[in-house]
């Protein structure tokens, strides 16, 4: 009994141990995530500027949203730069991984190459691409002239036919290597014998893709679709160093315009109640992906 006894009192002191060593984890995660959120969330039904108007409305910041049709082309825009965006991410993921996916000397090297758009910061990736684009002196509009395809400067950020277009690409080429990293490890964990098998029972190429690679990649393609739809739905830092929400609102994402709700009209409770609504739709997002995808 004694024995008994002891081993439950350090099974007690070990476990405490174990929330000792979490706890400035807890500490940090509530702090930087839970507190924002909940604070969000009370600002939301307040007509503030965040020092000296707390004016209680309700729901009244959430009912101006919802009636707003201002509000509801806004989010069908950014849908529409989210699809086009992780869309490109998977079509160049997908076929980078399977080249990468090769015992081909040098293949480090070249792997290592594809990772560098991961790697910098898209303030400075943008700023790259803004002089790039610049009609002025950008090196795009200097090729184009030199080989004869177009006679004059082309605003490729300030004219309405290519704005939004730009902004996607510049978009899907920084973001392709997360998703290419999380394929490529898909890929590398599935069994070679199943592959062997097909061959040898006369699977076409096209075959083994549809029957082993994709259902052997569903739990990776489900995490990273709803990694990456969230994360380029509630962007801002590109689109804002690009073209800030312009020409017009030809590029005015949801996060671009919470910002100047927020920033520029100082209208901080509407701000942040565009937040939570945006909050809701990432997470219904991510509900439909985990449904359409869920294993059968």
């Amino acid at each position: 009994m004694r024995k008994s006894r002891n081993r439950k009192q350090a099974n007690i002191s070990f476990n405490k141990t174990g929330y000792y060593f979490i706890f400035p984890a807890l500490i940090t995660m509530f702090v930087l995530i839970i507190y924002p959120l909940l604070y969000g969330v009370y600002i939301s039904f307040f007509d503030t500027n965040l020092v000296n108007k707390w004016d209680f409305v309700g729901i009244l910041n959430f009912k101006s949203i919802l009636t707003d049709l201002n509000f509801y082309k806004i989010i069908l825009l950014t849908l529409k730069f989210s699809i086009l965006v992780v869309g490109g991410h998977f079509l160049i993921g997908f076929i980078l991984a399977h080249a990468l996916n090769r015992n081909i000397r040098g293949m480090a090297i070249f792997r290592s190459i594809l990772l560098l758009p991961w790697l910098f910061p898209e303030a400075v990736i943008a700023l790259i691409f803004k002089w790039i684009f610049n009609p002025l002196y950008g090196l795009l509009n200097h090729v184009l002239m030199t080989v004869g395809l177009t006679s004059e400067p082309i605003s490729w950020l300030g004219s309405k036919e290519y704005a939004f277009m730009m902004l996607v690409f510049v978009c899907i080429w920084k973001g392709y290597p997360m998703v290419m990293t999380m394929i490529l490890a898909g890929l590398q964990n599935i069994d070679k014998t199943l592959y062997e098998a097909a061959r040898v029972d006369g699977v076409s190429k096209w075959q083994e893709f549809l029957y082993i690679t994709l259902p052997s990649l569903k739990s990776v393609l489900t995490v990273t679709l709803v990694l990456d739809t969230v994360w380029w739905f509630k962007h801002y830092t590109m689109a804002w160093v690009l073209t800030n929400g312009g020409p017009g609102q030809e590029t005015s994402l949801i996060s671009i315009d919470i910002y100047k709700t927020a920033f520029e009209f100082f209208d901080f409770g509407k701000a942040a109640a565009m937040s939570v609504v945006v909050f809701v739709v990432c997470l219904a997002i991510s509900k439909l992906y985990r449904r359409l995808l869920r294993d059968e």
